[in-house]
């Protein structure tokens, strides 16, 4: 021993100060040891049951003192379905095992409480399956009796059934409300929490001749509508997943709050199945209803302001009091795609949340990808299956193009039987299920997606019929160099998993539509993003989860992805805001959504765009919506209907066809400029030479008396100057104006855009608003 040759003296001073050290002993911890499946099959017999167990003794036993000191240490044997074992161990015998080949994985028993359908928790209105005392669901009585309509999109209505939409625990229908519940040849009926339906087919019948009477009814055929006003509105659903995946409680932003279901959309005719005068015509009734908000995930299309149902609709809700909601459609990531640009609207884009459900594709090569996915269907682990590219499975009657594709009937099961398929996917291709009920017929065992260069990192976790991983273009590109690179290419597909607390969160969703807006670029557009990447809510049982008539399987929620699944969350606060504040406009309201919102994710980085580069407000607009800070703005731009119309007359339209809407009669201002509308964001799309003066910006104080200061980010090459520089406000409702000054530091061509902020602070409320500024 190395002691043995220290001095005696050292030695004794050695041997006396390891007497005094306290000894030291490694933390045992519950560890969960997970090996795969069993080999004997779904009905084991009690000795196939007890071989395992014994098995499991003798594994274990080999890394600690005997058998028995396994047995004393395990508190769970996985015999029937997962193999596995549970035991309590030093991180150091954990560390041992998990070096062994057998061991797939070996973790922590963590304590897991019940997720929700992941958005509400991240965003901060419940913590860990719990409601703190400061969340906007407290404050606001969980949107107790507010009214929420939804006009929607897909072969659209309610499911009245889902227990999203049950009345257990609720009062009386809101005496305010005045709509009704519409005959139905589908058996919809209204209760307490679905207090109305209505359905409107006239304007299709005008291109579609007479209708049947399966056209009678509110029922939702395809899942769109349900999931839509459930994710607005819906109630505490414990228990739900789909498939197993993303286990826990749903419901929707205002949980308490009554719903009313509007039916404008149908089979498609002729390509269409939305119909704008069956449009207005929902307008028209739920803002005689008595709604309070109205959610509508229809693209609403770049029309001038007027000749847009949509638009039009809206803005007279809007003008009766009604908070409107819109999806900023689905045609990202190329610039001036947004849809819904009429400024009396809120327009939301897709945000995605810290949950990812995954399946990971693994080459023969040992290369590792990780892809989306819900398939239900898993393969068994580690087992490589022979990988072929769609291109050269093709069919002899079939192009390579419609091959590599995987259209219908162009794939030659003799060449997929039995492998994994590679098919692409081309932008704007939604038919992704499609793709992979062609790959199941044609008999793969499971299929690799992969996005085409346009479609770059827009992957989608869909619930196919056999096991499929979605993997963007970049990841793709190393399936299709790997295939070339040997005779005998395989691959393996791992189960699908969810994972919880993926960063950076958010990010802006690839498909997510961008400004500008191409109908005015003075209006900001679009005004907020929120979650609607992967939600949970409520579907329907008259359809499988893929939409295809051969998927026989039934689900009571599922997942599903887009814009339409950002619009219900904000309508869902919305709903809260207008039981919390019943007196704010709905453009205090949107103001308020604005103005709190963070353009940072949650690693306090500024939030990504889908090519994981720095995103801009044409991206995210005012940034992701913060419920709990909307609550409290401090200072909201507000707009009335006046404002609206002084809009209008900047806009052209002249005084004879405004008086047509406008009640009492009005007259257009001379001096009103686009520039001069109390948005809660700036555009300056032609920043040229002279200075640009925005001079009616004005300010509401909605909460305690202050002093609020400026800040101002200016976008490159721009100066600044806001005048003045402070604002005292001594009571609630008092208005202060303030001028803004921009001028270009830059002269010459056309530069592009150039992003700032502007934001008043009393220290303790930050009121901001983007800023956009093009060069000329």
């Amino acid at each position: 021993m190395v002691l043995s040759s220290l001095p005696p003296l050292l030695l004794l001073s050695a041997l006396l100060f390891s007497m005094l050290q306290t000894p030291t002993f490694s933390i045992k911890k519950p560890y969960i040891v997970y090996l795969g499946a069993h080999s004997h099959g779904p009905n084991p017999s009690s000795v196939d049951l007890d071989f395992v167990r014994n098995f499991h003794y003798n594994f274990l036993g080999s890394f600690l003192r005997s058998n028995k000191s396994a047995k004393d240490v395990m508190f769970y044997s996985y015999t029937r379905h997962i193999n596995g074992f549970a035991a309590i161990l030093e991180e150091e015998e954990a560390a041992q095992i998990a070096k062994d080949p057998n061991v797939i994985s070996i973790f922590l028993n963590k304590g897991r409480k019940l997720q929700t359908t992941r958005s509400w928790n991240f965003l901060g209105l419940e913590r860990n399956g719990l409601i703190p005392s400061d969340s906007i669901w407290r404050k606001a009585r969980f949107g107790e009796d507010t009214i929420i309509a939804n006009i929607d999109t897909g072969v659209l209505g309610v499911w009245p059934e889902s227990k999203s939409f049950s009345d257990e625990g609720l009062g009386p229908v809101p005496s305010k409300w005045r709509g009704t519940c519409q005959h139905d040849t589908k058996q919809v009926h209204c209760n307490r929490k679905l207090i109305g339906t209505r359905y409107f087919n006239n304007g299709l019948a005008m291109y579609a001749g007479p209708l049947n009477s399966s056209y009678s009814t509110v029922r939702d055929y395809d899942g769109h509508g349900s999931h839509t006003l459930s994710t607005a509105a819906g109630g505490f659903v414990p228990g739900v997943s789909v498939f197993g995946n993303g286990n826990g409680t749903t419901k929707g932003g205002s949980p308490q709050a009554r719903v009313a279901a509007y039916k404008v959309c149908w089979p498609p005719f002729e390509g269409v199945g939305c119909f704008e005068a069956d449009i207005l015509a929902a307008f028209d009734a739920a803002i005689s209803d008595g709604v309070d908000v109205i959610s509508v995930s229809l693209g609403g299309g770049t029309e001038e302001f007027f000749n847009n149902a949509i638009s039009i609709g809206s803005f007279h809700a809007v003008k009766n009091g009604i908070v409107v909601v819109s999806a900023a459609g689905n045609s990202g990531p190329n610039p001036g795609t947004v849809l819904n640009l009429s400024p009396w609207l809120v327009t939301v884009g897709a945000s995605t949340i810290d949950r990812e459900f995954t399946s990971y594709v693994v080459l023969g090569n040992k290369k590792q990808l990780k892809g989306a996915s819900l398939s239900a269907k898993g393969l068994p682990f580690e087992m490589f299956y022979p990988l072929i590219s769609a291109a050269d499975a093709r069919d002899a009657d079939a192009s390579t193009g419609e091959a590599e594709i995987c259209n219908v009937g162009a794939l030659d099961p003799r060449k997929v039987k039995g492998k994994i398929l590679v098919c692409v996917r081309e932008y704007n291709d939604n038919e992704r299920t499609e793709k992979s009920l062609q790959a199941d017929i044609a008999g793969a065992v499971g299929m690799i997606l992969v996005n085409d260069k346009q479609s770059g990192n827009d992957v989608v976790a869909d619930p196919h019929v056999l096991l499929v991983s979605h993997l963007n273009y970049t990841d793709g590109k190393h399936v299709f160099d790997y295939i070339k690179s040997t005779k005998t290419p395989v691959a393996y597909l791992t189960p699908v998993k969810t994972e919880l607390g993926t960063k950076p969160a958010p990010h802006v969703a690839p498909f997510s539509s961008r400004g500008p807006n191409l109908l005015e670029q003075a209006i900001f557009k679009p005004d907020i993003i929120a979650p609607g990447v992967s939600i949970i809510a409520a579907y329907t049982e008259a359809t499988g989860p893929t939409y295809q008539l051969s998927d026989t399987r039934r689900v009571s929620f599922n997942v599903q992805t887009g814009t339409s699944m950002a619009c219900p969350h904000v309508s869902g606060i919305a709903g809260l805001l207008r039981k919390l504040h019943p007196d704010w406009s709905p453009a205090a309201i949107k103001s308020a959504i604005m103005t709190t919102a963070t353009t940072q994710d949650d690693s306090n980085e500024p939030m990504l765009d889908s090519s994981y580069l720095k995103a801009t407000p044409f991206a995210y607009g005012a940034g992701h919506i913060q419920p709990n800070n909307a609550m409290d703005p401090g200072l909201i731009y507000n707009l009335t209907t006046l404002d609206y119309l002084n809009f209008l007359c900047a806009r052209g339209y002249n005084e004879t066809m405004i008086k047509s809407f406008s009640n009492p009669p009005f007259k257009c201002p001379k001096s009103f400029s686009l520039g001069d509308f109390n948005y809660p964001a700036i555009a300056i799309p032609n920043l040229g030479a002279e200075l640009v003066t925005v001079t009616r910006r004005k300010v509401t104080n909605v909460g305690s008396p202050g002093t609020y200061k400026v800040c101002v980010k200016a976008p490159p090459e721009v100066m600044v100057l806001v005048k003045p520089r402070s604002l005292k406000f001594e009571s609630i409702g008092e208005v202060k104006k303030f001028k803004v000054i921009f001028k270009a530091k830059v002269k010459g061509k056309p530069r592009g855009y150039a992003f700032g902020e502007l934001m008043w602070s009393d220290g303790n409320h930050h009121v901001k608003s983007p800023l956009a500024m093009k060069h000329y």
